[in-house]
């Protein structure tokens, strides 16, 4: 069973029409191949030209002769049909109408339709641009939005200029020394389009091993190289991510084979187009950061809790990537967040009974900007009062904590000799070391003059308050990098080392909160009405393996933040947001997103020799007709010079 297909927008350079064509694809959702294609497209093309000339052939050279009527009936009808000879008696010349001159013109604009270079819209396909920022006014990134240039391979030839190409590159064939070259030479590309393999999008499999197809390198390694160079490059030209699938991976084949011939694509040799009609970006004005924060107050005995000392549990949870809306971030720092929530969600199972309420208030913390300083934490900390900072006994933050092996790290930045740092440390090992695994304690000193912030809890170690990061990473990365790019999504993260972190941090704080240090009691036992819920992980994770969620581009009331504070609200007291201006050194830019259309264009080689054989065609016709109607010696006299009237002068 067969289906058409028509009216598929055609184009060429500046030039758009609708040209009412078919084509043939099986209903069943199967791919012609590229002859099957070619093929279809040359049929179209034909019989629209057999239009034109049917239209050329009945409306010109018969209606500009005043027997046209009969001539054509005497040649083409059957003789059955033929006219009487009292018909053909000369009748009184009519007068002009209107639309004389307008057929003639038609005509013209018929020819010239078909001569444009026609064409097969191929596929649509949703790309995302790399993002666009600037550094105390230093351009990073891509610059430009706009594409309309014709597509290569890795396979062109060389010498070849790419200044109006654009590369079609998969990320497990891209070759990462040719593009250094690139950047570092400022060679002029017309644009790149970076296809990410389809694995990413899956969840089927768990593995921080996983290698391209081609076995020539790991799909996690080889994004983060990648977004690397990319995100701390100036590039001028555009550069898109695109997932791969059936109708892209058909276009790369025939351009790879095109290229196989040693010829770039061209207007004059044919091949694939790529367009995207992008909006000059713009720079985001008004950006705001939102802090997220929710209470559960401990047992005073007076009833007044604001006396206690607090334990803050705090997380980042915005991300950064050369994708905007490909930055998930499942594990930098979707595990974190999903941390706090099922922490905050433990301990008002406690703190819901008087008789199991500590005498600590718990002070939950998700704050945004983690990428750029932690300029979020920051201005979170500035807002409260001296008072509420000096209550706070320690704060924990949760960073990359679900894709490690067998240890965890415990970032401080107060020595290890500090009375509050040792306590801490022993608490997490002695509890790690239950579980099954290690934590090691890594200190390394803040400079206050410098403004870059490594760690979370350093915002907190230069307000004096005692403060420590958990996470899997063991140094700290360097700016804008492992804040959840291309690569961190739910493939590379592993559930059950989320609940053993989660386990951690609970019953440490436990241990901590009711005085069961030295004790190897489990607070949270596998088994019991307090213990870690699986499926509210998972159900969290999937959420935030589908967000994006970069800073900038979020709004106050956006649906994110809102299930956030939602969600706090179920398991904690007075929830707030604190809105903040998004101030600093970063500016960034719009057009994140867009539209790829790629269309299937034809040589002009041909276009130009259809237009001879019908110039040849049309020019037979006319001097069969006028041979027909008028004799050879009328024909003869058209092309001879008319002869010269001499004036007499008196």
């Amino acid at each position: 069973m067969k289906k058409e297909i028509k009216n598929l927008t055609c184009e060429r350079g500046p030039y758009s029409t609708k040209v009412g064509r078919s084509s043939e694809v099986y209903a069943g959702g199967g791919h012609l191949s590229s002859t099957a294609r070619r093929a279809a497209k040359a049929a179209s093309r034909f019989n629209f030209h057999v239009l034109i000339i049917h239209f050329i052939l009945i409306k010109i050279p018969f209606h500009s002769h005043p027997f046209s009527s009969h001539i054509f009936k005497r040649h083409f009808l059957p003789q059955s049909e033929a006219p009487d000879l009292a018909s053909m008696a000369p009748r009184k010349p009519r007068e002009p109408q209107v639309f004389d001159s307008f057929y003639p013109v038609l005509a013209l604009v018929f020819i010239l339709v078909a001569c444009v270079e026609l064409c097969d819209a191929a596929t649509v396909v949703d790309v995302y641009r790399l993002i666009q920022y600037d550094i105390s006014g230093v351009p990073f990134g891509s610059r430009a939005a706009t594409l309309n240039h014709h597509a290569s391979s890795l396979h062109f030839p060389t010498g070849a200029d790419l200044s109006r190409t654009v590369l079609i590159i998969p990320l497990c064939e891209l070759n990462m020394t040719f593009l250094q070259e690139c950047i570092s030479q400022k060679k002029r590309l017309g644009g790149l389009l970076v296809l990410l393999p389809r694995i990413l999008g899956s969840e089927s499999l768990k593995n921080d091993d996983i290698k391209c197809p081609n076995g020539e390198g790991v799909i996690k390694g080889l994004s983060v190289e990648l977004e690397r160079l990319l995100v701390h490059s100036t590039i001028p030209y555009p550069v898109y991510f695109a997932s791969e699938g059936e109708d892209i991976d058909a276009v790369l084949a025939d351009v790879k084979n095109n290229d196989a011939t040693g010829q770039l694509a061209t207007a004059t040799t044919g091949g694939y187009k790529l367009v995207v009609s992008a909006a000059e970006p713009r720079k985001l004005v008004s950006s705001t950061i939102t802090n997220i924060q929710g209470w559960l107050p401990g047992l005073k005995s007076d009833g007044d809790a604001s006396q206690l000392p607090t334990i803050a549990i705090v997380a980042s949870y915005d991300t950064f990537g050369a994708a905007p809306d490909l930055s998930v971030g499942s594990d930098s720092n979707g595990s974190g967040i999903v941390a706090l929530l099922e922490i905050a969600r433990l301990f008002s199972l406690l703190y819901s009974n008087p008789k199991t309420r500590g005498r600590y208030n718990l002070l939950f913390g998700l704050t945004s900007g983690g990428p750029y300083n932690y300029n979020g934490t920051h201005k979170w900390l500035q807002s409260f009062d001296h008072r509420l900072r000096e209550r706070i006994d320690y704060a924990i933050c949760l960073n990359s904590i679900g894709s490690w092996d067998d240890k965890l790290w415990l970032h401080v930045s107060k020595p290890p000799e500090n009375a509050y740092i040792k306590q801490i440390f022993e608490d997490f090992s002695n509890v790690a070391e239950d579980l099954g695994f290690k934590v090691d304690l890594k200190h390394k000193k803040i400079n206050i003059s410098n403004p870059r912030v490594a760690w979370e809890h350093e915002q907190f170690s230069r307000l004096r308050v005692t403060a420590a990061t958990l996470s899997e990473l063991s140094a700290a990365p360097e700016l804008l990098e492992r804040t959840g790019g291309l690569g961190d999504n739910r493939l590379f993260l592993d559930e059950s080392k989320i609940a053993k972190s989660i386990k951690l941090v609970a019953e440490s704080l436990a241990r901590h909160i009711y005085r069961y240090e030295g004790k190897n009691i489990q607070v949270f036992a596998d088994d019991s009405s307090l213990a870690i819920n699986p499926t509210f992980i998972r159900s969290w994770l999937d959420l935030l393996s589908r967000t994006p969620r970069v800073a900038p581009f979020l709004s106050k009331d956006d649906p994110f933040i809102t299930a956030l504070k939602k969600e706090l609200e179920v398991h904690t007291h007075d929830v707030s947001l604190q809105h903040e201006v998004f101030e600093g050194i970063f500016t960034f830019y719009g057009s994140t997103a867009a539209k790829l259309h790629v269309y299937q264009v034809a040589s002009v080689t041909f276009d130009l020799l259809l237009l001879l054989v019908l110039g040849s065609y049309l020019v037979l016709l006319f001097c069969f007709l006028v041979i027909t109607t008028r004799g050879l010696d009328d024909l003869i006299s058209l092309f001879r010079r008319p002869p010269s009237r001499k004036v007499k002068t008196a």
